[in-house]
């Protein structure tokens, strides 16, 4: 008969482009997508019901189509547009985003124990719960403790999601439950916190910080996607924890080259107002966990994903940048103009006494 997919979170981009990828594969022969809002594309030959996840509605459908395999993508840190009056679109609030993400999580994992047909989880994560804080390891594997657990927000949100996913697999060890925590995923059509902010004209950052970021191409979300909610091959296992990521790191100063686009470096109170006054204006929204991100970075190790999900991304993080970067307008510099200009401000501020230069660089040894 084939398999029968579920897909939650399907009105998103993301979720939307992963729908239309399962159905190509040959032992899928149903695909279920499921949201609160109707997709803004076509899924193909998918089936679109419009339920929230929220609602005890989720368990009727997972009966109803005997859904063996359910992904699900409706955890995210940004805010879904929904119809408003006279159809007009408006951003859901971070309240209902937080209860979809929490709430709709535990709805679902409730309706998955109750349905013998389910067999295959997979749930959508962040490396967001390490956390970005100053004394942090240089490399988070999938067994290392955060120093500090976010304290709101979407990183919130994916520990405590994390927390639900370990539970139901416990009570449900005949489920293969593989949770991939991501990071920052970028691409022409990323429409992620973080796209916003390097959408910007001008990058504001945190004075005397210049992080290290990693990303995951859109296109390497969707294998790994595939991946994990296929029968795994031999000598792989798709269950487990799992960091994915591009290979190699950039320091928030190489983006800003790269994009062509000059930096604002702000002392952290002043950065906390841009993000206030950027919120009002509708622009972006720097949340405070993205604040942290653009203070202390993440780098996370990709081994397992290799070696027990047999997964090799196609980008590294360089080249998901640079893809990422091609989809936007170019910056208000040339970006070898700013390279230089950059790079003389940097010589002179060396050749400058420590007090001059603003301290001994105790704030700049994390980036490095």
């Amino acid at each position: 008969m084939g398999k029968v997919v579920l897909v939650t979170g399907a009105g998103r981009q993301l979720a939307g482009r992963f729908v239309r990828r399962v159905q190509r594969e040959p032992d899928v022969a149903r695909v279920i997508a499921v949201d609160s809002v109707p997709p803004e594309r076509h899924l193909g030959g998918a089936e679109f019901i419009q339920a929230d996840i929220r609602q005890p509605t989720i368990a009727r459908v997972l009966a109803e189509y005997a859904v063996d395999t359910v992904v699900h993508l409706d955890v995210t840190g940004t805010p879904a547009p929904t119809f408003g009056v006279g159809s007009a679109k408006a951003p859901r609030g971070r309240a209902t985003l937080k209860e979809t993400n929490v709430i709709g999580t535990m709805q679902l994992l409730g309706a998955c124990q109750k349905a013998p047909s389910v067999q295959r989880l997979v749930v959508k994560s962040s490396t967001n719960v390490y956390g970005s804080a100053p004394r942090d390891p240089a490399v988070f594997d999938e067994s290392t403790p955060p120093k500090s657990l976010p304290s709101g927000g979407f990183a919130k949100d994916t520990v405590e999601v994390e927390g639900y996913v370990r539970g139901f697999a416990r009570r449900r060890p005949d489920v293969a439950v593989c949770v991939l925590r991501f990071a920052n995923i970028l691409g022409p059509y990323a429409d992620t916190p973080l796209a916003e902010y390097f959408s910007l004209p001008v990058l504001p950052t945190v004075l005397g910080y210049d992080p290290r970021l990693q990303f995951v191409h859109e296109d390497d979300v969707m294998e790994v996607l595939r991946i994990a909610s296929s029968e795994p091959r031999r000598g792989t296992l798709n269950s487990g924890t799992f960091n994915i990521a591009g290979d190699g790191v950039l320091l928030l100063s190489q983006t800003a080259r790269r994009l062509g686009k000059p930096t604002l470096p702000l002392l952290l109170p002043a950065l906390t107002w841009v993000r206030s006054a950027l919120r009002v204006v509708g622009m972006t929204d720097f949340s405070p966990e993205q604040v942290r991100l653009l203070t202390h970075g993440r780098v996370v190790r990709t081994a397992e994903m290799r070696q027990t999900l047999g997964f090799e991304p196609a980008y590294t993080t360089a080249e998901t940048f640079a893809d990422f970067a091609r989809s936007r307008q170019p910056g208000l510099l040339p970006p070898e103009r700013l390279a230089h200009t950059v790079d003389r401000l940097a010589e002179a501020l060396l050749d400058q006494p420590a007090d001059a230069a603003g301290g001994d660089g105790h704030h700049r040894s994390h980036a490095t």
